[in-house]
């Protein structure tokens, strides 16, 4: 359990877990409760379920970087949900062990990840593409065209 306070309503990461909608202001209940782990994840799943994902938005698209080292493109999913929701998730698998193995340090993380984002109206949740390489999953959500507001003069009369 954290003795750190939560500022996201009593999860750890808002991004974890849980659809993040970054346009919903509710999202941000500040609270001073201490945060709680999940109990609906188990705790080889929450070993890896804070996979580290950016999402930038450019005048094109929104785009979501996640670092995966060690995972192959097949041991990874991007789903596209009803209400404009992506979903990045995956699994790491442990390391077969042998009888004769002696380990000294563990610290690479295994287990399931799952993140979810709700993006605004103006994505086209139909072209979405995703590509891997050197261990960074890159999905781009082209956005839709800013339609410029159409201006006719008025003449004036006297």
């Amino acid at each position: 359990m954290s003795i750190i306070p939560s500022f996201f309503g009593g999860r750890r990461d808002p991004f974890a877990m849980d659809i993040w909608d970054p346009f919903n202001f509710n999202d941000f209940s500040f609270s001073t409760s201490l945060s709680v782990p999940r109990p609906q994840f188990s705790n080889e799943t929450a070993a890896f379920v804070n996979a580290r994902i950016d999402w930038k938005e450019t005048p094109e698209a929104h785009i979501f970087k996640a670092d995966l080292p060690g995972l192959k493109k097949e041991e990874v999913k991007v789903e596209v949900e009803e209400g404009r929701v992506v979903q990045i998730s995956g699994e790491r698998s442990k390391e077969n062990e042998e009888k004769n193995d002696q380990w000294h340090r563990i610290e690479r993380s295994s287990g399931k990840f799952l993140r979810r984002f709700r993006l605004p109206e103006n994505a086209k949740m139909d072209q979405v593409k995703a590509a891997m390489e050197n261990g960074v999953l890159t999905v781009t959500v082209p956005k839709e065209e800013v339609k410029k507001p159409e201006v006719k003069a008025i003449e004036i009369s006297t």
